[in-house]
């Protein structure tokens, strides 16, 4: 939801305007986030069906199909035993983000998309050996590489949903609010701008229109600006009566001006040495008079609105740009100009901050995740110290991607 920790995820709820918005980390500051790192709860079935028995997979020896193209990438096919880690992963972790998935319709050109998730809804009781056989049963993985066919130079990253505190009523502490859409906002076609940051704090006309439409209010800038680089989050929000509960705020639109990198601006000025959240942070806390000259530098103010989280809800992230939850560590934005949305992935990333290789879904976009192998991973929801945050805020390493198609 769109698209790390870092200024890196755009606006998409993943939404896939707001992924528009996710121009985080990468974009913003000059790398970007996150990873994968909190597992869900096991989603809940409804009396499943018994599992087909495993069947013995595909020789891995038989004729190649020809390689796809497709807008910005080539699809060349491969041997299952070319996929590193192939058979080691635990995909009993991705069939929530598989299922989920089956909510919506299927990739463009994708066959047999009903028989298949049937087929998915019942193997979510089955073995691991059961899901191993039906996925190269069934599919075709294909390495994901330029459209001229060179390997590309993979990039991942990561995003992740903030859980922040936050009032319903401006306090001595709380001051900083959080906008739902003013009336008759209409931006993204045409070029169509509203007021710009700096102006919605300080024009009259601004904060007129915007009369009525604050949600909730945060006690720290820098938090707020978070959130809606990200695109989404939760707030635990005090009412007025001191009760307290959490709410989801996702990405509503934004004012149509371009996104520019608050950690870009510090480092073109020499303020800080590198583009992290707690350089960024440390500079705020030495500088609380500039605060709003650095937050002006970026004009973009993105508006939200409130969702219930119901107890189904809070096990899963915000829609993505395929309209569909989020997975931790199993949902992916790309950019689907390489690989349609729903599309299941094996992805492979050796770095200092992870060594993986898993299925994965491809389920949102982000403005910075463009390119045949780029990536964004959902890594769950948290706070500063949680590890939602952490792996998305030191995520940045080379990725191998490749797609599994149906035969």
């Amino acid at each position: 939801m769109n698209r790390g920790a870092v200024e890196k995820r755009p606006e998409g709820g993943r939404i896939a305007a707001l992924r528009a918005w996710r121009t985080g980390l990468a974009a913003l500051i000059v790398g970007s986030l996150a990873a994968c790192a909190v597992v869900p709860e096991p989603y809940p079935q409804s009396a499943p069906e018994a599992a087909p028995p495993a069947t013995a997979a595909l020789p891995d020896d038989g004729p190649l199909p020809p390689a796809l193209q497709r807008g910005k990438s080539r699809w060349t096919p491969v041997r299952w035993a070319e996929l590193p880690g192939w058979g080691q992963d635990r995909l009993h972790e991705a069939w929530n983000a598989w299922l989920k998935g089956c909510e919506r319709p299927a990739p463009a050109g994708m066959p047999g998309q009903a028989a298949l998730c049937g087929e998915v809804r019942r193997l979510s009781i089955g073995t691991p050996e059961a899901q191993h056989a039906w996925v190269m049963q069934r599919f075709q993985p294909y390495r994901v590489v330029e459209v001229d066919g060179t390997p590309p130079q993979g990039l991942l990253t990561g995003y992740y949903e903030p859980i922040l505190p936050a009032s319903r009523v401006p306090t001595a502490s709380h001051r900083v609010p959080l906008y739902a859409p003013p009336a008759g906002l209409a931006t993204g076609s045409g070029g169509a701008r509203w007021f710009s940051r700096q102006e919605i704090d300080t024009l009259p006309a601004a904060q007129a229109a915007l009369q009525g439409r604050v949600i909730a209010w945060l006690a720290d800038p820098v938090d707020a600006l978070v959130l809606q680089i990200q695109g989404s989050g939760r707030v635990q929000v005090t009412e007025p009566d001191g009760r307290q509960r959490t709410v989801r705020l996702a990405f509503a639109g934004h004012n149509g001006h371009p996104y520019r990198s608050v950690g870009r601006w510090l480092l073109d000025q020499g303020a800080i040495r590198e583009g992290s959240w707690d350089g960024i942070r440390a500079w705020v806390r030495a500088n609380p008079g500039r605060v709003n000259e650095m937050l002006w530098s970026n004009p973009r103010t993105v508006f939200f609105r409130e969702e219930a989280l119901s107890e189904l809800d809070a096990q899963f992230g915000p829609r993505g740009a395929q309209g569909v939850p989020l997975t931790p560590g199993r949902s992916i934005a790309v950019d689907p100009q390489s690989i349609p949305y729903g599309t299941p992935v094996w992805l492979s990333t050796q770095g200092p901050t992870l060594n993986e290789q898993k299925l994965v879904l491809a389920q949102d976009t982000g403005s910075a995740i463009v390119g045949a192998v780029r990536a964004d991973l959902f890594t769950g929801w948290g706070g500063w110290t949680d590890p939602a945050y952490t792996v998305a805020a030191a995520l940045k390493q080379p990725l191998q991607l490749w797609v599994l198609w149906p035969r």
